[in-house]
């Protein structure tokens, strides 16, 4: 087995020149796995579809936003793309107060683990995890730097506080 120290650390520059959807965490590329049937994309949308909803009703003076696959540069050897973010601010600035994944299988280890672990570190106030298998969303809050599970449920709202001024409620059957 190759030892850490002989495998290559790519940069973001690098990044920018391969063809392909890729994510860069630490230096170590990921392609991204397509999805199957579209279902990913169905859900990805439906999440952005109600956030914004959500936003234009309940915080339409706001300069929040949410981006769909909208690449993260968290820092020179790390670019993650989730596949729905929310900000307060511009997204020139990079900075997320809230990040959906869809998790499938063949991405459950780097969802759960790794993007856990960055999200966490880089202190994103809600890590939300949304599983189209099951019919299930867990979401994770951002306490003490720590991340601690808020909502884990196949029914009910999920309730965000997105910024100061703006609250948003998603209705979990209704996405599925």
């Amino acid at each position: 087995m190759l030892e850490a120290r002989y495998l290559p650390v790519y940069t973001v520059d690098d990044y920018k020149k391969w063809k392909g959807e890729w994510e860069l965490i630490d230096g170590i590329p990921f392609a991204m796995t397509p999805s199957l049937l579209g279902k990913h994309q169905k859900l990805t949308a439906k999440i952005s579809h109600f956030i914004l909803s959500e936003l234009e009703r309940n915080c339409p003076e706001s300069e929040i936003s949410a981006y769909v696959e909208l690449d993260w540069i968290v820092n020179d050897i790390t670019v993650l793309r989730p596949d729905v973010s929310v900000s307060c601010k511009d997204v020139e600035e990079y900075l997320k107060e809230v990040v959906f994944e869809v998790v499938s299988k063949s991405t459950v280890l780097k969802d759960e683990g790794l993007k856990f672990e960055i999200y966490e570190r880089e202190k994103v106030k809600y890590y939300i995890l949304v599983y189209p298998d099951i019919k299930k969303v867990r979401g994770f809050k951002l306490k003490n730097n720590k991340y601690e599970k808020f909502f884990d449920s196949d029914t009910g709202t999920l309730e965000l506080n997105i910024c100061e001024k703006c609250n948003i409620k998603l209705e979990i059957q209704k996405l599925f």
